[in-house]
């Protein structure tokens, strides 16, 4: 009888530790998270690898702006300056660092330091027809814990209040540079 009741402990115990470890896994998973309007990190899974469209520099921040195979191909096609808009399922992410002096340069440049955000933006007209058919995104990353969450204030407009600025070129301010 004993062994039996150490079987059943030993077998609940094993199920809330893999349970345990499913929602670990699931909330420290980027690709597991969506923003408070429903676009999920998971449709820009492979960013990392995306090339490079630009970069930018803030005060606060240095970016650099990488685009899905779809938008590199409308960038090297002419779009926005040929006047035509982008592709469904165009994606660009703007991945951005808070910067820091570099230790090892010679002259003065600021590097990346500290990893903060991935803002995301997907061209998607029928889910986004209000902002010009581009949907917004911020996931902030916290490099003391490695943990990433979607931004609770980020709803699928967040940027395009801004963004009409450049409504003569799709909505997007980061044009394709010259290599």
């Amino acid at each position: 009888m004993k062994s039996n009741n150490i079987l059943k402990v030993a077998a609940a115990a094993a199920v809330l530790a893999a349970l345990g470890t499913a929602v670990y896994a699931q909330v420290s998973d980027k690709y597991s998270l969506k923003s408070p309007s429903g676009i999920a990190f998971s449709d820009f899974k492979g960013y990392e690898d995306w090339p490079v469209v630009s970069s930018a520099r803030t005060d606060e921040v240095l970016k650099v702006i990488v685009a899905n195979p779809t938008m590199i191909k409308a960038y090297k096609a002419g779009v926005p300056g040929n006047g035509q808009p982008f592709p469904e399922g165009s994606k660009i992410v703007k991945l951005q660092w808070k910067p820091k002096k570099s230790a090892e340069a010679t002259f003065d440049v600021d590097v990346p330091d500290v990893f903060t955000q991935a803002f995301v933006i997907e061209k998607n007209s029928k889910r986004f027809p209000k902002t010009g058919g581009w949907g917004y995104a911020l996931f902030n990353y916290d490099a003391a814990t490695t943990k990433w969450t979607a931004d609770k204030d980020s709803p699928a407009d967040c940027g395009h209040s801004c963004h009409v600025a450049v409504k003569s070129k799709d909505y997007i301010f980061h044009p394709y540079q010259t290599r």
